[in-house]
């Protein structure tokens, strides 16, 4: 068991995050961009698969607290919450991408565990 990752799965580990941020020129890419790569390399990595899952979780948690904040919307509170989960979303990937490329785990805030 490898327990240092290569830089092959630094890589891999770092675009299970990055690629979070397709969601804003592709319909639902904050989960398809980091689901692809965790799909293709799980079984080759266990690094590359438990970022693959930490950045999944995250993504859906964040659809999760933003549903959430839509029918607070009517009382201006949801609109202000929208505005900071967005913000934590990708101030969280840009964090998260750089320690994955440096070869360490991040743990999400709001993160629920929904893929172990």
């Amino acid at each position: 068991m490898n327990l240092v990752p290569t830089k092959d799965e630094k890589n891999m580990g770092m675009l299970c995050h990055l690629l979070a941020l397709s969601g804003f020129a592709i319909p639902f890419g904050w989960i398809l961009g980091p689901l692809i790569i965790w799909l293709i390399k799980k079984d080759e990595s266990e690094f590359v698969n438990q970022q693959g899952k930490d950045a999944l979780n995250f993504q859906i948690s964040m659809l999760i607290w933003m549903l959430c904040c839509i029918p607070l919307i009517f009382i201006v509170i949801g609109i202000v919450l929208l505005i900071m989960l967005g913000i934590l979303n990708l101030v969280m990937i840009i964090i998260a991408s750089v320690r994955a490329a440096d070869g360490q785990s991040t743990v999400y805030p709001l993160s629920l565990k929904i893929i172990q």
